[in-house]
């Protein structure tokens, strides 16, 4: 009974940001779930070395090229979805940046609009494209990728417009949530700590910072599966009862 609640066939899914990192790996998490898989990413050369490596896995997915900063982009796939009776049931909306190390009175306003326009922008406008569809259908299940650094701020870094951007993502998985609950569609939130991925290679090479990470209670990064794990939950009946969660997979830093 329980197990068959994480079972996601006959579902489709759409993951952004899904060449690298926890959006590859959360899209490898819904295919051995069961769920037909569409992986997308600004750069299409990482969509492809994307379904290259869930194919050696055993798994076909479809990619397209999704750019969460135009909102064009986003509506037409999930229209191309919807128009070929494929419409998402599932959207994990993963694709951001980070960017730290730059103290707030110096920050210009070209780099904190990018932030704030991709991680949250591109978050409500993915939510909004492939959410019509859902409300359309009477349900679904979102998924957002926010950070513990939505809920503290990190220490020792300085990134004001991260911080504050994945704020507006928690709180805007809440709205959504609120709105869309009696509709049939959930919307919830994973809070991850740092993961070992591609976007992290620029602050292992600073080593007081990168000790100061492991300080956290279990002394590691995490891992961009053990994200996927909460995120197949989420994605899942499993959490059928749950909308406007935010879930901290964070090893325990925000403990302290």
């Amino acid at each position: 009974m329980y197990l068959k609640k994480f079972d996601l066939s006959g579902r489709v899914a759409v993951v952004t940001g899904a060449g690298q990192g926890i959006g590859l790996a959360c899209a490898e998490a819904l295919c051995e779930a069961g769920a037909a898989v569409l992986l997308t990413d600004i750069s299409t050369e990482r969509c492809e070395a994307g379904r290259a490596a869930l194919a050696a896995k055993g798994y076909t997915v479809e990619i397209d090229r999704i750019d969460i900063g135009d909102s064009a982009s986003i509506n037409a796939v999930a229209d191309r979805l919807a128009d070929s009776g494929r419409a998402a049931d599932i959207l994990v909306a993963n694709a951001g940046i980070a960017h730290a190390g730059v103290p707030a009175e110096e920050l210009s306003d070209a780099d904190w609009d990018r932030m704030i326009g991709i991680n949250l922008s591109g978050a409500f406008r993915s939510c909004r494209a492939f959410g019509r569809h859902m409300l359309a259908r009477g349900k679904g299940s979102i998924v957002t990728i926010g950070s513990m650094s939505g809920t503290i701020v990190n220490r020792p870094q300085q990134q004001v417009h991260y911080n504050v951007a994945k704020a507006g993502v928690h709180h805007l998985t809440r709205s959504l949530a609120a709105e869309w609950a009696t509709r049939g569609v959930r919307v919830n939130s994973v809070a991850p700590t740092y993961i070992d991925t591609p976007l992290l290679t620029f602050a292992k090479e600073d080593k007081p910072m990168y000790e100061q990470w492991l300080a956290e209670p279990m002394h590691r990064l995490g891992q961009p599966e053990e994200i996927a794990s909460v995120v197949l939950f989420l994605a899942s009946d499993a959490s059928s009862l749950m909308t406007g969660s935010i879930v901290s997979a964070d090893a325990g830093y925000t403990c302290w």
